[in-house]
């Protein structure tokens, strides 16, 4: 049996229905993310594990013990709000100790966990400061501390970098993913940002429709995706329609427009009328005419790490990540080829959607 064990969790709202028949088994010192829109079901999943929302259906269970019927407070898991939760009137270090006193933990047991968790996450010395006297940064420190002082058996993640500027969130992905590394903290993240979900997770939970669509590591989630609301939506891809000409153990054959082209379809028959997939960054420029399709760049953007271009061609716009190791040497207006490995194609029909 997994640490932390769902099966069959629903929650109606009405006539509504927020999260259907989930199910989810996650392993002691797993980090998982849920990742998805708005309105997909992620947050309402997180609150039933926490307990502050009631199931309509399904169990929810940490280590054997089913969790059903218990308070919040009872449930031994540790949560990190968006909005961090303080309290505005208590000291940073009064914030942390806050949970330990409610456990009964006497005060001078909970002096040294407060200052063990200060030091884990970098605050030393501001133990006696106020939330209105830190940064965005450290006041999301305090929240993380005030979970982690508690050790709990779960730690639950509500989309807390979100409030964050670009370059600190990067920052606090490296930091809070070493944490739970340091104390095998099994670890639920609910979060829209994929880029937040590939670099903290071992698994993601690509959810749509109040279920999960797909569930799998960063790397095969991204470049495997089961589903087209899963392609899209986990990174930037390109799309074409085609037909499928013919298929084997190993592949198909799929017409695109002019162009014929082998993509793999990972075991699955696949139908006559298709999707076929390709990353940004899987494309490659060549010279007109020695390429595989010829197109126009329309626009050039520069992104710091690499250019985006968006090219127009027989199949459409296509974008194409050029990465940045000097000056591009093409621009607008330019005509250009484009090559690929087929290996590199993806292939998705009506009946591998799974949405």
């Amino acid at each position: 049996m997994s640490f932390l064990d769902i099966r069959g969790l629903g929650k109606r709202f009405g006539d509504f229905v927020a999260v259907e028949n989930l199910d989810l088994q996650v392993e002691r010192g797993e980090f998982v993310s849920l990742l998805g829109p708005s309105g997909c079901g992620k947050t309402t999943t997180l609150q039933m594990i926490a307990g502050f929302v009631e199931p309509t259906r399904g169990e929810v269970s940490v280590n054997g013990r089913s969790l059903l019927g218990l308070r919040p407070e009872k449930r031994g898991m540790g949560i990190v709000f968006q909005s961090y939760a303080l309290f505005p009137h208590m000291t940073v270090a009064e914030n942390i100790s806050f949970g330990l006193e409610m456990r009964g933990m006497g005060k001078t047991e909970r002096i040294k966990r407060v200052a063990e968790t200060l030091d884990m996450v970098r605050l030393q010395g501001r133990d006696a400061r106020y939330p209105r006297e830190l940064s965005g940064g450290q006041r999301q420190r305090v929240a993380i501390a005030r979970a982690l002082a508690i050790r709990p058996e779960v730690l639950l993640l509500d989309e807390p970098m979100s409030n964050l500027d670009a370059k600190l969130r990067e920052e606090m992905h490296i930091e809070l993913r070493a944490i739970q590394h340091q104390l095998g903290i099994t670890t639920i993240l609910v979060t829209h940002d994929q880029i937040e979900a590939m670099t903290m997770s071992d698994r993601i939970a690509v959810m749509h429709g109040g279920r999960i669509v797909q569930l799998d590591a960063p790397y095969a989630t991204y470049e495997r995706p089961v589903s087209t609301f899963a392609s899209n939506f986990l990174g930037k891809t390109n799309a074409f329609s085609g037909r499928t000409l013919s298929q084997d153990e190993s592949g198909c054959t799929v017409q695109l427009g002019g162009l014929t082209v082998r993509v793999g379809h990972g075991g699955r028959r696949v139908a006559q009328e298709v999707q076929v997939y390709i990353r940004p960054e899987k494309l490659r420029l060549a010279p007109v005419d020695q390429g595989r399709l010829d197109g126009e760049i329309r626009t050039r953007l520069f992104l710091g790490s690499y250019w985006m271009l968006e090219i127009e061609t027989p199949l459409g716009t296509l974008r194409v990540s050029v990465p940045n190791v000097g000056l591009v040497t093409v621009g607008e207006g330019d005509r250009i080829g484009l090559i690929w490995d087929d290996a590199d194609l993806r292939v998705l029909d009506t009946e591998s959607h799974h949405e």
